[in-house]
């Protein structure tokens, strides 16, 4: 394990001061092939005709890593397994060369969100010292359906502290052990909570990444820092040994470049699994096949698509705004939607001014963090007042004075789950079935397209899917645009997103060369 100590210095930087770079590696391998921007069907095509190791394509991301993270702050700690990985992916690979042997991710590179646990030499902190040093029972559901596809864990990704949980006054991407993630195209707000995995994927320090999601921590990120997110339906993907929230929103997810690299790693991490009740009712949705299936250029064609333009469509004086999105629509029309314009949530002014969500997470944190810490093995805190008095203990590393811990406190002060919190859950589940439910099935769509990530809290509360595409680039800033469905329509979202996502083809790589440490 890492030192447990708070005021030690980092386990990531005694790393990134021990691993050999004995490669060299710019941008290219030793074959001449280019692994910036390379996706993952570029990275296999290039496994199989050996231009390019997997030893070679991490090495290029420690040295990525090396160079830009001390700017960017989006990976917290890297895997000192992460070598010896590759270098069994390139055995295997050797030894049956046959292509379409292995998965999708077999010998591709993968950080984790830091609240995803990892039973190895990482650490699994949610971005707080409180959690450094704790020992987790076991991989993660998701990280254990990732080393089985055979990806390789090349470290963790930074956070907004306990996914933003702690503080209403921290910063997006802010955490005590990653301090402050920038958004690789600004320098500046890269959202969050999933802030390091979006970061680190749109500056090509990692293949792809995962997320988590409990009201807009993939999507918002993944809009911010012009990259793909796909917030999958709840218990579609294991949250087992995933640091929660709540059980009912709680999520994980791909960031990648790409929607077929989002596919790809969607299609490795869903599934059952016995250690996440909600994936066995979830499992029907899975389909037969995976996701890749789905990457069609004619994914639009005859999908009905929803145009929510009563707040969601408002860019005030942004007439650059208004018309970027209005071409995109007219694509969407192009490629064969039928788009159903002006339609209108009918209790949406009820979903977005209710305060039934924020009750409700308080009360569900409070039990389902204190049920993970102590099922831990070993830990220096057991329950979230724990945490509490450790934050008030260690006020200057954890930033208490600047930040406070308003959400911990008001999370605290809850009594598990009565008839006043069974009412608070009840209008949940009555408000998504009377809003975004009866909006689809009246209208028979297959998704609703919104710009960016302010739909999330709609998708939030009824445990459904969304995606989210960049759209363009606003004086410099990304934005995205979001195709969003029923429970278990991930595979008409792919089809759509990725259908748009060919006939834009809107991402380019950050300027990273304009900022300076």
């Amino acid at each position: 394990m890492a030192s447990t100590s708070v005021g030690s210095i980092s386990f990531f930087t005694l790393l990134l001061v021990t691993v050999s770079l004995s490669c060299g590696l710019a941008t290219t391998s030793g074959n001449g092939f280019s692994i910036e921007e390379a996706t993952v069907h570029d990275l296999q095509f290039a496994f199989h005709r050996n231009q390019l190791t997997s030893r070679q394509l991490v090495e290029f991301y420690f040295n990525k890593i090396q160079k830009l993270n001390p700017i960017l702050k989006g990976v917290l700690e890297i895997n000192p397994d992460a070598l010896a990985q590759a270098d069994k992916a390139d055995q295997e690979r050797r030894r049956n060369k046959a292509q379409g042997s292995f998965s999708w991710l077999h010998g591709i590179p993968i950080l984790v969100k830091d609240n995803i646990a990892t039973k190895d030499k990482l650490n699994t902190t949610a971005g707080s010292f409180a959690l450094l040093g704790s020992v987790v029972p076991r991989d993660a559901g998701v990280v254990t359906k990732l080393r089985k596809a055979g990806a390789i864990i090349l470290g963790k990704a930074t956070l907004s502290e306990w996914s933003y949980f702690r503080s209403s006054r921290a910063p997006s991407g802010w955490s005590a052990r990653g301090g402050q993630g920038k958004n690789p195209y600004t320098m500046g707000d890269p959202c969050g909570s999933s802030s390091g995995s979006a970061i680190s994927v749109a500056a090509n320090l990692v293949t792809v990444s995962l997320g988590t999601e409990t009201d807009g921590s993939i999507l918002c990120p993944s809009d911010y820092n012009s990259v793909v997110g796909i917030k999958p339906t709840v218990g579609l993907t294991s949250r087992a040994g995933v640091v929660p929230i709540s059980s009912r929103q709680d999520t994980v997810g791909p960031i990648c470049r790409t929607v077929s690299d989002a596919a790809y790693v969607l299609e490795a991490i869903a599934g059952i699994d016995i250690n996440d009740k909600a994936t066995i009712n979830a499992a029907k949705y899975v389909p037969k096949g995976g996701y890749a299936q789905f990457l069609k250029k004619d994914g639009l064609r005859g999908k009905r698509l929803g145009v929510l333009r009563s707040l969601f469509y408002d860019f005030g004086n942004e007439t650059f705004l208004h018309d970027t999105y209005e071409l995109h629509l007219k694509t969407l029309r192009q490629r064969g939607a039928v788009l159903i314009d002006n339609l209108k949530i009918d209790n949406i002014v009820e979903i977005l001014s209710t305060t039934s969500e924020d009750i409700a997470l308080g009360f569900e944190f409070k039990l389902s963090l204190n049920a993970y810490l102590k099922d831990l093995v070993a830990s220096p805190v057991r329950n979230l007042a724990d945490v509490i008095a450790f934050n008030k203990k260690h006020p200057k590393v954890e930033k208490l004075d600047e930040y406070g811990q308003d959400i911990m406190l008001e999370a605290q002060r809850t009594n598990g789950i009565g008839k006043t919190e069974n009412q608070v859950l009840l209008n949940l589940t009555r408000l998504s079935q009377n809003g975004f439910e009866k909006l689809m099935k009246r209208n028979k769509l297959d998704a609703v397209v919104v710009p960016g990530p302010n739909f999330s809290r709609i998708l939030a509360i009824g445990g459904y899917p969304g995606v989210i595409v960049p759209a363009g680039y606003e004086k410099g800033d990304p934005f995205g645009i979001c195709f969003a469905g029923l429970k278990g329509s991930e595979p008409n979202l792919i089809e759509i997103a990725y259908s748009f996502e060919q006939a834009t083809k809107i991402r380019k790589p950050p300027p990273l060369q304009k900022f300076k440490a």
